[in-house]
């Protein structure tokens, strides 16, 4: 009987051109409305005023795009996958060829060397259909992949549960070889700096990256652990970076001083909300979380003679290598720094020492939750994450370790904010709104809630990847949107949410009874 209905499943139905010709129809509509303000019209600055041009190529290459492969899916879903697949293989040759063919004609690094290459221009690439061909190479990837789906187990698309359970597959081998592969991506960032890779650019990029790793790790013990959901997290990065400004500024202490004493008010902080807001749950919590960190800001506005108010603070003191300066003395010409190792001046050398220095502090806050989690105490906060109820009714006291979780999480994020106020030498209330807390959670949730090579991940995707898509500003968020939409319709619980328990109650095979 499963083989008939198998059989009868492969079988292409009867094929309606009609019906298919509107569906496709109605679905290139929907795109030419969407398309036709984004990207058929967009504002230009002429002769000092504001104006605007029209590329209505574009959105008629979009929605040829989106025409065809809807007939794609339709053919797919109806058995028909053979053509689908290798048209689909055709174009995932013919759409990266004109980018790769601009790569080429722009030159290549051979050896060290540049090779540049005398090509004529490509009159039909232009800066605005790279990102056309991007998507239409996504695209032909899917309909691709969704015909060989078919082939194989006769329908066009996996339930939810194959894909978490082809997920889960995934998020457990990723786990089993962090063992070798986190060292591994440890000795790459490390050596990183001392390459021809880095440039001032990159290595900013990297260390903004860095900085939201660390964040992300230090919301991940309240997320990802305890199972609260915190909406204020950028309230103890605030209170880290402020506290740092305010004592460096004032009181002229150094960044090695005040970087544990920003995490110790950023603790204190953490205490302070966590201690009234406990008897809350869900929904409720996150609201009270999002209003402490909107009341954070609003005190960072208006106590103007202390914190600045919405100028901020600026003329941060740059962090010393151990009480070398990297600022340069008139005279000789040279740093502290560089005189005791004897190095000629370069002001890169400041930008790889800060790169190093957030490097060491974001292992530092790695190797607390990691630890924290082979605790008793994050063996009892994953408890408290599956069965708060079951949690109290063995006598754990819930309060304290839910207090526990915020102080240490609050801790991380103001270790982060200290270094930021002494990376930027410039803060100011605009710097911790809620779109941060927002962009932090986005990257826990998109990497896994307690995976912490998920978290690496998802700040590369998240910040990483806009940085350096920074030219297509008119498509760069729209495709970040996209994306982060396509995650939470089929991956709703992240990229690499597996997770093994901490402790197996059933003993293993040959062990003893």
């Amino acid at each position: 009987m499963a083989t008939l209905v198998q059989a009868e499943a492969a079988a292409p139905r009867g094929l309606d051109l009609v019906a298919m010709a509107k569906e496709a129809g109605v679905t290139a509509l929907i795109a030419l409305v969407l398309t036709a303000p984004l990207i058929g019209i967009r504002t230009v600055e002429q002769s000092g005023s504001l104006g605007f041009e029209t590329d209505f190529t574009a959105v008629a290459i979009a929605v040829a795009l989106v025409f065809v492969g809807r007939i794609g899916i339709i053919l797919n879903r109806e058995g028909i996958a053979r053509p689908v697949l290798w048209l689909s293989l055709l174009f995932l040759v013919v759409f990266p060829l004109p980018v790769i063919y601009e790569l080429l004609r722009s030159g290549f690094t051979l050896f060290g060397v540049q090779v540049p290459l005398d090509l004529p221009p490509l009159p039909v690439l232009d800066f605005h259909s790279i990102p056309l061909l991007v998507i239409g190479t996504l695209g032909s990837m899917w309909l691709a992949l969704q015909a060989l789906l078919v082939q194989r187990r006769h329908r066009s698309s996996l339930s939810r549960q194959e894909r978490d359970r082809a997920m889960d597959k995934i998020g457990a081998k990723v786990q089993r070889a962090t063992v070798f592969v986190g060292p591994i991506l440890v000795l790459l960032a490390v050596v990183f700096p001392f390459t021809d890779l880095a440039t001032r650019a990159t290595l900013g990029v990297a260390t903004i990256v860095l900085i939201y790793i660390m964040l992300g790790w230090g919301l991940n013990i309240i997320v990802g652990l305890a199972g609260l959901l915190d909406l204020g997290y950028v309230a103890f990065y605030a209170v880290g970076a402020y506290s740092y400004a305010l004592l460096s500024t004032t009181f002229g202490l150094s960044f090695w001083i005040c970087l544990p004493l920003a995490g110790v008010f950023a603790a204190c902080f953490g205490l302070i909300l966590g201690y009234p807001v406990l008897r809350l749950r869900g929904d409720y919590f996150a609201i009270v979380t999002l209003g402490f960190g909107e009341i954070i800001r609003i005190i960072l506005i208006n106590w103007a003679p202390v914190t600045g108010g919405p100028n901020g603070i600026n003329n941060i003191p740059r962090p010393s290598f151990f009480g070398f300066p990297f600022d340069r003395s008139p005279p000789e010409g040279q740093t502290a720094f560089h005189q005791l190792f004897g190095l000629e001046y370069s002001p890169t050398h400041r930008i790889v020492f800060l790169y190093l220095l957030i490097l060491a502090l974001a292992l530092l806050v790695n190797f607390i939750s990691t630890r924290l989690r082979r605790l008793p105490l994050g063996r009892a906060w994953e408890a408290i994450r599956e069965d708060d109820i079951a949690c109290q009714s063995l006598g754990i006291n819930r309060t304290n370790l839910k207090l526990a979780a915020f102080a240490t999480s609050a801790m991380c994020g103001g270790f982060a904010g200290s270094f930021f106020a002494t990376y930027q030498g410039f803060i100011s209330p605009e710097s911790f709104s809620f779109i941060e807390s927002a962009i932090i959670l986005a990257i826990v949730v998109l990497g896994g809630m307690g995976s912490q090579l998920g978290i690496v991940v998802a700040a590369c995707l998240i910040i990483g990847l806009p940085e350096a898509f920074r030219g297509l500003d008119l498509y760069r968020m729209l495709v970040f949107g996209l994306c982060m939409v396509g995650i939470m319709v089929w991956r709703p619980r992240g990229l690499l949410a597996h997770r093994d328990p901490t402790i197996l109650l059933n003993r293993k095979k040959g062990a003893s009874s």
